[in-house]
């Protein structure tokens, strides 16, 4: 696949400070790319901003509870009148559900609580972007989703990924001949606060492969499966 260079560029990777979030972050610094980071918590940011410092690029923070809808209403504004134009957004943040063994009376606030971060907040960010991609007649976006299956002790936060799946087919197509890419990742099962303890994966083999879909020239509503180039040198 023929890839391209993306330094200079202005990458916002949601949920930064800790986990896959994180390592998407090294690996765009890495790659010679700026990076907004998002967090609950401005402070949550402060060391791994000073890491990018060292690789030689420039950082932005911002903080918001993806949950709370003016919270997110705040940052998005202050980004789109006062921050760097993004042309690379990562929507990685999502909470995971309490695993429900009594998965036929699973609550209400499983579902609300999901979708509400992991779709509502993901969709508001990437149509927030998108109209200055579209004009500049460039951009990446690449909606973190899951492989999880089989487990309906889990399936709040599992239809929340399939509804990220759709919302991106269903997007991807009006916006690639605008140079516009959207594409989902599914970083593997790996050891993070998300993943658990258990994980088979350790979270630092998201590299490269979550890079891919940013560097791709064409590639649009597709699933990029990190794992697959777990192997692979950067």
């Amino acid at each position: 696949m023929e890839t391209i260079d993306i330094s200079g560029k202005w990458a916002l990777v949601t949920g930064a400070s800790r986990g896959v979030g994180r390592q998407i972050s090294l690996g765009l610094a890495r790659a010679g790319c700026n990076v907004v980071l998002h967090s609950r918590l401005l402070e949550s940011t402060a060391t791994l901003a000073a890491e990018l410092h060292e690789l030689g690029v420039q950082t932005h923070q911002v903080a918001a509870e993806l949950s709370d809808a003016a919270e997110l209403t705040s940052m998005l504004e202050s980004l789109l009148q006062s921050g760097p134009e993004i042309d690379i957004l990562y929507n990685n943040a999502a909470i995971m559900t309490p695993y429900r063994q009594d998965w036929l009376n699973i609550p209400d606030e499983d579902y609300q609580r999901s979708f509400q971060v992991n779709v509502i907040a993901l969709s508001r960010i990437c149509h927030a972007f998108i109209p200055g991609m579209k004009s500049r007649k460039w951009g990446r976006i690449v909606n973190v989703t899951s492989g999880i299956q089989d487990q309906p002790e889990l399936i709040a936060y599992s239809i929340s990924k399939g509804a990220v799946d759709k919302f991106t087919t269903d997007t991807s197509g009006h916006l690639a001949e605008h140079g516009v890419l959207m594409n989902t990742l599914d970083p593997g099962w790996l050891r993070t606060d998300l993943g658990g303890p258990n994980a088979p994966g350790d979270v630092t083999s998201v590299l490269p492969g979550a890079l891919i879909p940013v560097l791709t020239e064409t590639t649009h509503g597709q699933l990029f499966r990190a794992q697959d180039y777990a192997n692979a040198q950067e």
